[in-house]
C-alpha cells in the first residue's frame, strides 16, 4: 500500500469537522480500478471482472455505512469510457441495470440517498429511467448517501458550471459559488480519495472535489477490494495530520 497527499489551496474549503487524527473520514470517494485484470490472471472475459466488480461495490456500500462514512462516491463510468468496445460498454450497461433491480430495495430500506454525478442522461432511454426512479425513490432519505459517477469527467463538470456562471457579476464568482454549481453541490469536500489497482492517477476525477482530499493508492485490485480493505483505509486515513495548509 502506498500513498500520497496533493493539497491545493482553495478559499471554500474548510477542514471537516471529523477530519483529524483518528477520525472517520465523512467523504470517501473511490476510483474502482482492476476489473479487466482481475479477470484476465483468472482467464475470463473482462465481464467476468466487472461483474465481481459489482460484487464489491455491494460489499464496500454496507461496510462504509458500518464504519459511519457519510458520503461514499463511487466512479463507475467515466466520460471517456465510451471509447471502449461496444460489447464491453453494453456489458457495463447492463450490470448497471441489475445493480439497480437487485440493490434498491436494501438501499431504500437502509436510508441511503442515491446521487449521480456525470450526464446520466447520455445513457439508453430505459436505463435513464430506472436511474431517475432510483434517485426519486431515495430522495428524502436522511442516512448516508452513495454517490455513483455515470458519464462522468472533472474536466467537463467544471466546463458546466462555467458556463452557468457565465452570465455573473465577476465580481461575485467566488469558490463558493463554483461549488453551487457542481455536481456535488451540498456534498462535502472529499476527505479521503482511494484508487485501486496500483495505478496512481486521479483519471478525471473530482479534481475540484478532491483538492484537499488524503489520497489512497492501493495495490489491490478492485475485486479484491472489501470490507478489511476499506477499514485499513480509514484507520490510515486517521493517522494522517491534516493542516490544510497551516502549521
Amino acid at each position: 500500500m502506498t500513498s500520497a497527499t496533493g493539497p491545493l489551496p482553495t478559499a471554500a474549503r474548510s477542514p471537516s469537522p471529523q477530519s483529524g487524527e483518528g477520525e472517520t473520514p465523512r467523504h470517501v470517494a473511490i476510483i474502482m480500478d482492476g476489473n479487466g485484470r482481475w479477470a484476465k490472471a483468472r482467464h475470463l472475459p473482462r465481464v467476468a471482472g466487472h461483474r465481481k466488480g459489482i460484487e464489491t461495490v455491494r460489499v464496500v456500500t454496507r461496510a462504509a455505512r458500518s464504519l459511519g462514512i457519510e458520503v461514499l462516491t463511487l466512479y463507475a463510468f467515466s466520460s471517456e469510457n465510451w471509447r471502449r468496445p461496444a460489447e464491453e460498454i453494453s456489458d457495463l450497461m447492463g450490470l448497471l441495470r441489475h445493480f439497480i433491480k437487485s440493490d434498491l430495495d436494501e438501499l431504500a430500506r437502509e436510508g441511503v440517498k442515491l446521487r449521480v454525478i456525470g450526464d446520466h442522461t447520455a445513457f439508453a432511454p430505459d436505463l435513464v429511467k430506472m436511474i431517475d426512479g432510483a434517485l426519486a425513490r431515495t430522495a428524502a432519505n436522511t442516512g448516508s448517501t452513495l454517490v455513483i459517477g455515470l458519464n462522468y469527467g472533472s474536466q467537463d463538470e467544471i466546463v458546466r458550471a462555467a458556463r452557468a456562471l457565465a452570465g455573473r457579476d465577476p465580481a461575485m464568482i467566488d469558490a463558493a459559488a463554483i461549488e453551487t454549481v457542481l455536481d456535488t453541490s451540498g456534498l462535502p469536500p472529499v476527505d479521503l480519495l482511494i484508487r485501486t489497482s496500483g495505478e496512481h492517477r486521479l483519471s478525471n476525477f473530482m479534481l475540484w472535489q478532491a483538492a484537499y482530499a488524503e489520497l489512497l493508492f492501493v495495490d489491490t485490485l478492485w475485486p479484491d477490494f472489501g470490507a478489511d480493505e476499506l477499514r485499513a483505509a480509514v484507520t490510515a486515513y486517521g493517522l494522517r495530520e491534516r493542516r490544510f495548509g497551516g502549521l
